[in-house]
C-alpha cells in the first residue's frame, strides 16, 4: 500500500497519476503541453490498420459469421423481391392480353413477394441487433486495452503528449471507431452482397443488358478509389486538429486563473481562433472531398440507368424480352446503383474511422516501460537504508542533467535535498520512485537493487507527499481513505486529526462527506495540501517523501504540520525536498545539489559553518524575509 498522496498509488501500473511528478521531468521533455507527438498521415499503413481491425473484431469471429449469415440471407430474399414482381406482372400482362388476369395467381405471386419481404426485414434486424452487440463488446475490450496500455507507459511518453491530445485519442477517437463500425459494417456488407445478388440476377434475366449494366463500374470504382485516397489524409489532419484543440483547452481551462490574472484572454483567444480555423479547414476539405464520391455514383447510377433502358425498350420491341423481365431488370438497374452510392456514403464515415483507429493504435503500439521482475517470496521486513551508487541520468540524451551521484541514507534518517530550481531534487525522488529507469549506475534499498523489484512492491513501501496536491472528485473522506482503502472510520478521523484536517473539515457544511469537485476547487490550496499529507499519514508507509509537502500552508498551520512531520518520520527513512531552508533545520542529513551533482552534505550547523552554497541559499532566504 502507498501513500497514495499526489496521486503516487502503490499500483505498479498507476502511471496516469504522474503528472504530479517533476518539474525537472518537465524542464527536461517537451513537458505536459509539449509536442503532442502526432504523426502525419500514413497512406501505406492502410492495409495494416484494417488487419488490426479485423484482430480487434476477431473475439466475435463466431458471431460475426452468423451476421453474415443472417446478411446473406436477408439479401438473398430482398435481390428475389424484384424478379417476383416482374412475375405477376407477366401474369396481368399476359391476362389483359389474353382471356383475363389469373387473380388467383397473381394473388399467391403477391403473398411470396410479400412474406420474402417481411422474412427479410426479420432477418436484417437480428443481424443489426447481433452487430450492434460485436461492435460494442469489441470497443469495450478496446478501451480497456488502451486504459492497461496507458497504466504500462513509462512517465518520459506521458510527459511528451499533450494531454488533451491524449484524452482525445482515448474518447473521441475511439467513440469516432465504434460509431464508424456501428455504421458501416452492415451497410457495406449488404450493399457488396447486394451487387453480388443483383448482378447475378440480371445475368439470368439478360446477359447483354447485365454487361451494359457492368460497363459503368470499373470507373465507377477507380473514382472512388482516387477520391478516398486524397479523403484519407484530410481525414488524419481532422483528428489531429481535433487533439490539439483538445489540448489547448484543456490547458487554458485548467490555468484559467492564471490567465484572467495576466490578462492574456485575446492572446488565448487569438490561439484558439487559429486552431479552430486549422480543424474547420481540415474538416471541411475532408468532408468535401469524401461527399463528392456520392453525386459522383449517382450521375454514374442515371448513365447506367439510361442505358439500360434504351436497350431494354429496344429488346421488348423486338420480343426478345416481355414487360415483366424489363420491370425487373430496371428495378434490379436500380438496385444496382444504390450500394454502389451507399458504399460511396459509408467512405467518408469509413476513412473517418480508420483514422481514428490509426491514432489509438500508435498509443497501443508505444513502446512500455520496462518488464517486471517476479514478485519477491516473503520478503523480509524493510529497515529502510537506501544507496544511490554512481547514479547516472538525464531525460535527454544530449543533455545530462544527473552525473556520478552517490549517497546514502541510513534507516530512519532524514534526508533533505535542498537546491536551485532545476537542481534535480525531485528527480533524485522520481529515480527512487522508479518513475524513470537509470541509464547508469544502481539504487539500492536494504541491498536489494531497486530494479529488480517489482514496482507495485517498491512503490507499497513508499509514501509520497508533492508540491502539486492532486485530489479526485468524491468526498473528504473518500480522498482521505486514497491512502488506504481498508481502514476504518476511526483511523481515517485520526490521521486528519493528527494533521489538522479536522480542524477545517468541521467547518464545511458536509464535514467528511463534503464532496470535491474534480479540481478540488472547494477548497483552499492548503486544506488540500493537508488532505494529501493526512493521506499519507493513513497509508503508514516505510519510506517517506516529502516535495515542498506545505508549501501552500500559513506559517501557523506549517509548524503544526512540522510537529506532525516529525512523528511521521519517526523510524522512517525520509526525503524531504524543501525550499524554505527553515523546515529542515533538524534533518540527519542536507544534501545541497547544483546541476545533479551534490556539491555539498552534513547537517544544518556543519553546513552554516562552512560557509559554502548551503550558507550562500540560508542567508540569502532570510536577509530576503528582513528587508
Amino acid at each position: 500500500m502507498s501513500a497514495g498522496a499526489d496521486g503516487a498509488s502503490p499500483q505498479d501500473d498507476d502511471q496516469h497519476v504522474l503528472t504530479t511528478t517533476g518539474r525537472e521531468a518537465r524542464r527536461g521533455s517537451f513537458g505536459p503541453g509539449g509536442g503532442a507527438g502526432m504523426p502525419t498521415e500514413k497512406s501505406d499503413n492502410f492495409g495494416v490498420v484494417i488487419r488490426r481491425l479485423g484482430t480487434i473484431l476477431g473475439k466475435e469471429t463466431h458471431l460475426l459469421a452468423l451476421v453474415l449469415v443472417l446478411t446473406v440471407a436477408s439479401v438473398a430474399l430482398v435481390v428475389l423481391g424484384p424478379r417476383l414482381l416482374g412475375q405477376a406482372t407477366d401474369i396481368i400482362v399476359s391476362g389483359v392480353t389474353g382471356d383475363g388476369i389469373d387473380f388467383g395467381a397473381l394473388h399467391r405471386k403477391l403473398f411470396i413477394v410479400g412474406a420474402v419481404y417481411v422474412a427479410s426485414w426479420m432477418l436484417g434486424y437480428a443481424q443489426a441487433y447481433i452487430l450492434a452487440g460485436v461492435v460494442q463488446r469489441s470497443m469495450f475490450a478496446l478501451r480497456e486495452s488502451v486504459e492497461r496500455k496507458i497504466n504500462h507507459l513509462p512517465l518520459s511518453y506521458i510527459d511528451r503528449q499533450a494531454r488533451g491530445d491524449l484524452l482525445s485519442r482515448v474518447t473521441n477517437d475511439i467513440d469516432n471507431l465504434s460509431q464508424s463500425l456501428q455504421q458501416t459494417t452492415s451497410q457495406i456488407l449488404v450493399s457488396l452482397l447486394t451487387l453480388i445478388g443483383v448482378i447475378t440476377m440480371m445475368i439470368i434475366i439478360s446477359p447483354l443488358l447485365a454487361v451494359i449494366a457492368l460497363t459503368t463500374v470499373p470507373t465507377s470504382v477507380w473514382l472512388m478509389k482516387q477520391i478516398g485516397q486524397r479523403a484519407r489524409p484530410r481525414f488524419m489532419d481532422q483528428w489531429r486538429h481535433t487533439g490539439d484543440l483538445n489540448a489547448q483547452a484543456e490547458e487554458v481551462f485548467t490555468g484559467h486563473s492564471v490567465v484572467k490574472s495576466f490578462g492574456r484572454q485575446r492572446d488565448v483567444e487569438a490561439r484558439f481562433r487559429d486552431d479552430n480555423e486549422q480543424l474547420y479547414e481540415a474538416s471541411y476539405t475532408a468532408q468535401f472531398t469524401a461527399s463528392l464520391i456520392q453525386p459522383m455514383m449517382v450521375f454514374m447510377g442515371n448513365l447506367q440507368f439510361v442505358l439500360i433502358a434504351v436497350v431494354g425498350g429496344l429488346r421488348i420491341s423486338s420480343g426478345a424480352m416481355t414487360v415483366g423481365e424489363m420491370q425487373a431488370l430496371i428495378q434490379y438497374a436500380r438496385q444496382f446503383s444504390q450500394p454502389l452510392t451507399h458504399l460511396a456514403s459509408m467512405t467518408a464515415t469509413f476513412q473517418s474511422g480508420i483514422a481514428s483507429l490509426e491514432r489509438v493504435l500508435e498509443l497501443l503500439d508505444a513502446e512500455e516501460q520496462s518488464a517486471e521482475p517476479p514478485a519477491t517470496v516473503d520478503p523480509p521486513p524493510l529497515r529502510g537504508r537506501i544507496v544511490f551508487d554512481d547514479v547516472h541520468f538525464s531525460y535527454d540524451p544530449h543533455t545530462p542533467l544527473i552525473e556520478g551521484l552517490s549517497v546514502v541514507a541510513e534507516p530512519g534518517q532524514t534526508v533533505a535535498i535542498v537546491g536551485p530550481t532545476g537542481a534535480g531534487k525531485t528527480t533524485l525522488v522520481n529515480l527512487l520512485m522508479r518513475f524513470y529507469d537509470l541509464d547508469a549506475g544502481t539504487i539500492t534499498l536494504d541491498g536489494r537493487d531497486i530494479a529488480s523489484m517489482p514496482r507495485r512492491e517498491l512503490r507499497s513501501k513508499i509514501g509520497m507527499v508533492l508540491q502539486d496536491t492532486w485530489l479526485f472528485g468524491g468526498t473528504i473522506g473518500d480522498n482521505l481513505a486514497y491512502g488506504n482503502p481498508d481502514a476504518t472510520d476511526a483511523q481515517i478521523r485520526e490521521a486528519a486529526r493528527v494533521t489538522y484536517v479536522d480542524r477545517f473539515v468541521h467547518s464545511l457544511p458536509g464535514g467528511y462527506d463534503t464532496v470535491l469537485n474534480d479540481e478540488g476547487d472547494n477548497i483552499s490550496a492548503g486544506e488540500k495540501q493537508l488532505v494529501t499529507i493526512a493521506r499519507a499519514f493513513l497509508a503508514d508507509p516505510s519510506i517517506l517523501i516529502l516535495d515542498e509537502a506545505t508549501s501552500s500552508v500559513d506559517t501557523r498551520t506549517e509548524v503544526l504540520i512540522q510537529e506532525a512531520m516529525s512523528a511521521l518520520r519517526s523510524q522512517r527513512t525520509s526525503f524531504v525536498i524543501a525550499h524554505r531552508l527553515s523546515t529542515i533545520r533538524g534533518a540527519d542529513v542536507i544534501l545541497v545539489m547544483h546541476e545533479g551533482r551534490i556539491v555539498e552534505q552534513g547537517n544544518h550547523d556543519d553546513l552554516l559553518a562552512r560557509g559554502g552554497h548551503y550558507a550562500d541559499l540560508y542567508q540569502a532566504q532570510f536577509a530576503g524575509q528582513t528587508t
